[in-house]
């Protein structure tokens, strides 16, 4: 959490300590509630959502649903801008997530993430049943973020969860980024893909969105429940074979998949479905947001932050090394600063543990040797990284001294993908517990102070 980064920038100095505290800050800045707070305004019996006006004493029941990283807060907030307007609802967490805010109305029902399980499949079905009650005269209100695909798995007839849950393996270590997961996802799935506005029986749907998705495509954000889907089954089957995983998918997956391209199931609904007709999908959060504050907060501490990107992509160790040629290249420029918002990938080729933004900051040791006078941190806003309890690591000019000293290799590392344990054994990992929020990944580097 941000009080974690927070503290730990206190207890040290210099470089790190402003890279730790705007760490902290764009923690704050991805707050679902202050998202939601935001893009929900409330004015007597209307709100104004999404250039929209909603007239809530029209509806006979107004039902909360979600699933994602985020969900619960932001269903806290519907709650308090609802107030007794709420009926009920359901939002679906990581069984990991803790704290949890206590809701009155809504219903936190907690699944597995990041490999969807049996116990998602409840999960979700206690949810349909919600959606079950709701008609034509109800507002139901979708609090969605990073995390949904997993949390509310509903395979289609023929695939199992497990299949769903190999398959979802097999995509992540061939190096898929999360629109190609979530492409074939979709057409797996009896809920996403759009397959979730379907089921609402022409209630009035809105949608409130926290992206975790470079570009923030709604149709690719929790594998877009709510959204028209633009992609098709012969997608899903181009992704699993450019991936080279299709012949070591569960059969069941790819006679699905087959099925789908020869027309024999049913697409995903399309743009211009009458499913759309009454469902508006609004983004209230993206990573944008949280850079937003890393920079605002280095700036105030005296820094030229003279990069600022988002929709960062690209193999981990790549992006990290771009990042610290960059910090090196402003030697003797005083305290300048970059700033970078998105979420980069891993093909794994080695045994060992770690996580994208690990991987990103131990690329970019690499690249700094004993550079002197710059730090260089990644981190996940979820707070997870891969299959660690890490949310990064921290990097800087002593990096390399005090690995010797601790009797490792950087490039062995690196090379089997063994960036845990590296900065384990250093004390760099940046730790702060499951956020409560999702918005990909922020990467910050710092030269100029010691």
């Amino acid at each position: 959490m941000a009080s974690r980064l927070q503290k730990a920038g206190e207890r040290t100095s210099g470089a790190r300590r402003d890279a730790l505290l705007a760490a902290a800050a764009a923690l704050r800045g991805a707050d679902p509630r202050l998202m939601v707070k935001r893009a929900f305004e409330l004015h007597g019996d209307s709100a104004m959502v999404g250039g929209r006006t909603l007239h809530l004493d029209t509806y006979r029941r107004i039902v909360v649903l979600g699933a994602g990283k985020a969900s619960a807060l932001m269903a806290a907030e519907l709650e308090n801008i609802l107030g007794e307007r709420a009926d009920d609802g359901v939002v679906i967490v990581p069984e990991y997530q803790h704290p949890l805010p206590k809701l009155r109305k809504v219903e936190i029902v907690k699944s597995t993430h990041p490999l969807p399980s049996e116990k998602g499949v409840r999960a979700a079905k206690r949810l349909l049943a919600v959606l079950d009650g709701v008609g034509k005269e109800d507002l139901v209100v979708c609090a969605l973020s990073g995390g949904a695909s997993s949390l509310m798995p509903f395979p289609v007839e023929g695939v199992s969860v497990d299949d769903l849950a190999r398959t979802t393996m097999l995509l992540q270590k061939a190096g898929a980024d999360i629109c190609e997961v979530n492409c074939v996802r979709k057409h797996l799935s009896r809920i996403a893909g759009g397959r979730l506005a379907e089921k609402a029986r022409g209630a009035e749907v809105l949608s409130l969105i926290i992206s975790d998705v470079v570009g923030d495509d709604l149709s690719a954000i929790a594998s877009g429940p709510t959204a028209p889907d633009p992609t098709t089954f012969v997608d899903a089957e181009d992704v699993l074979k450019k991936l080279k995983v299709w012949g070591r998918l569960p059969a069941p997956v790819r006679r699905a998949v087959r099925a789908g391209v020869e027309g024999r199931t049913s697409e995903t609904p399309k743009p211009g479905s009458a499913s759309f007709e009454r469902v508006s999908n609004v983004l209230v959060g993206s990573n944008r947001a949280a850079c937003v504050e890393a920079k605002t907060f280095l700036e105030r501490e005296g820094y030229h932050v003279s990069s600022f990107r988002g929709s960062v992509t690209g193999e981990a160790r790549v992006v990290g090394k771009q990042l610290a040629l960059l910090a090196r290249s402003w030697s003797g420029r005083g305290r300048r600063g970059a700033v970078w918002g998105g979420e980069t990938t891993v093909t794994v080729r080695g045994k060992g543990a770690g996580g994208r933004n690990q991987e990103v900051a131990l690329a970019a040791a690499l690249t700094l040797g004993e550079s002197s006078g710059i730090t260089v941190i990644s981190f996940g806003t979820d707070g997870i990284d891969g299959p660690t309890d890490a949310a990064g690591a921290i990097t800087d000019s002593t990096t390399f001294a005090r690995a010797k000293a601790h009797g490792l290799d950087p490039f062995e590392s690196l090379e089997d993908n063994d960036s845990y344990s590296f900065f384990r054994a250093l004390g760099d990992l940046v730790v702060t517990g499951p956020t409560g929020t999702n918005v990909n990944d922020v990467m910050i580097a710092l030269s100029g102070k010691d």
